[in-house]
């Protein structure tokens, strides 16, 4: 299969591509800056186009060619979910590029969600759950879902929305929980301030996540949102003493020293019993 991925070198990309090589498909990426392509260990398997992703390109299908299926998940900005920008500028952008490659004959399209377009909502969230964003790029996301499935009543295509909940794992930014515990370790810190960590969440390593995506892009009639979800909630305290338990260290946690995150329900999971039906039916 020709594959088209957006976002190849970030968090969840470098993992699909190297999952959807491993399976044999053929991809093509498309990034600003070959250097950054450089540094993945795959990148001499794939081809690669250079090409703004929020910029509107006219010519970028006739550069590419056919394409079986394009996967987004380039989305600037992360992990600042507060900003305007996600519907001022990613939310339209992101739609004139779909657009344009369905316009040109692309059949298939697979985007990456949020479990934050479920807005404040306590406890498991199925596909069937009402959206209802309260941060900015839950709201983009969500308006970017509606906008193409509005968009199939003019151009039919096959649209699979996998709304992402927790990750972690290799490549994650910097700034999130479990890269700066990895880091407090490195530096033989005594302790690790976090917040009280009783919140619950439904995480995945991002491997995983990478192996589900790649289902559904293979995936010979699917179409629609799906959870790509643990669908077992699990405290951030635990999650963290997991990981700590697993590098065989000790550091004291300093409970409390941070806020609840105030733009995310404090209990939430997803629920992920259609992903279980995909994986185990062809």
């Amino acid at each position: 299969m020709r594959v088209t991925v957006t976002g190849a070198t970030g968090f969840i990309g470098r993992h699909y591509a190297t999952e959807m090589l491993r399976r044999g498909h053929d991809l093509t990426v498309i990034g600003r800056e070959q250097k950054s392509l450089d540094e993945m260990p795959w990148a001499k398997k794939v081809r690669f186009v250079s090409a703004d992703v929020n910029e509107k390109n006219d010519s970028l299908w006739q550069e590419l060619g056919a394409t079986d299926l394009l996967v987004h998940l380039a989305w600037p900005g992360l992990p600042n979910y507060n900003a305007t920008f996600h519907f001022e500028e990613n939310l339209l952008a992101a739609y004139e590029l779909v657009r344009s490659f369905v316009t040109a004959g692309c059949p298939r399209v697979l985007i990456t969600g949020t479990c934050f377009e479920y807005g404040n909502v306590q406890g498991v969230i199925s596909e069937t759950t009402p959206t209802q964003p309260t941060n900015p790029y839950g709201l983009a996301k969500d308006c970017l879902h509606r906008f193409l499935r509005q968009l199939q009543n003019v151009t039919p295509y096959r649209l699979t929305w996998a709304r992402l909940f927790y990750m972690y794992g290799p490549g994650q930014s910097p700034r999130s929980l479990i890269s700066q515990l990895e880091a407090a370790l490195e530096r033989g810190d005594e302790s690790f301030p976090m917040s009280g960590g009783e919140q619950l969440r439904d995480y995945l390593r991002v491997e995983t996540v990478a192996s589900h995506l790649a289902m559904l892009s293979e995936h010979p009639t699917f179409c629609g949102p799906i959870n790509v979800c643990s669908g077992s909630p699990i405290s951030v305290r635990r999650l963290v003493e997991q990981e700590i338990a697993r590098h065989d260290a000790e550091i004291r946690l300093e409970l409390g020293h941070y806020p609840y995150p105030d733009y995310e329900p404090f209990a939430f999971w997803g629920d992920k019993t259609l992903l279980q039906s995909l994986e185990t039916t062809p």
